[in-house]
């Protein structure tokens, strides 16, 4: 079920964040306590695949998660693109897949401060890399705004 806000979101178990892309998903996951965030590997997408709900549904089952944290694009404005749909076209198959509750973090600046925090690293070293250190940092804002709500 994808929930509006965070108020009813899950306060103990682990929670995967997901950074949607077309061709890479990147994944990250905390621990139950939700004081540690742990990067897992990129989900490489073939072209033209429509199974980006079952992998991630699959790796939500296999971590165990009490509940999921999807990175949602939007404009510096506030408004919505193709993209933005594509995301929640995306959660609402996920939502389809996994009784687990959604919840939307706006992720703008996410790839930037992730690129940030990984240092200097070669180029092919980031590509491989920066999605998965997105959603660490998109999980690491939902578990901020998680404790204040």
């Amino acid at each position: 079920m994808i929930l509006p806000d965070f108020k009813v979101f899950p306060r103990k178990g682990r929670i995967l964040g997901v950074d949607w892309g077309l061709r890479r998903i990147g994944v990250a996951v905390s621990d139950v306590t939700h004081e540690f965030v742990f990067v897992r590997p990129v989900i490489s997408i073939a072209r033209n695949a429509t199974n980006h709900a079952d992998t991630v549904a699959k790796v939500a089952t296999e971590e165990g998660v009490a509940g999921i944290v999807v990175g949602l694009p939007v404009r510096n404005n506030g408004t919505e693109s193709e993209t933005t749909k594509m995301v929640r076209d995306f959660a609402n198959a996920l939502s389809a897949k996994v009784e687990l509750p959604i919840c939307f973090v706006e992720e703008n600046l996410t790839s930037m401060v992730a690129q940030e925090s990984m240092g200097r690293v070669r180029v092919r070293d980031i590509k491989q890399s920066l999605d998965s250190e997105s959603a660490r940092v998109i999980l690491e804002n939902a578990i901020s705004i998680i404790k204040r709500a």
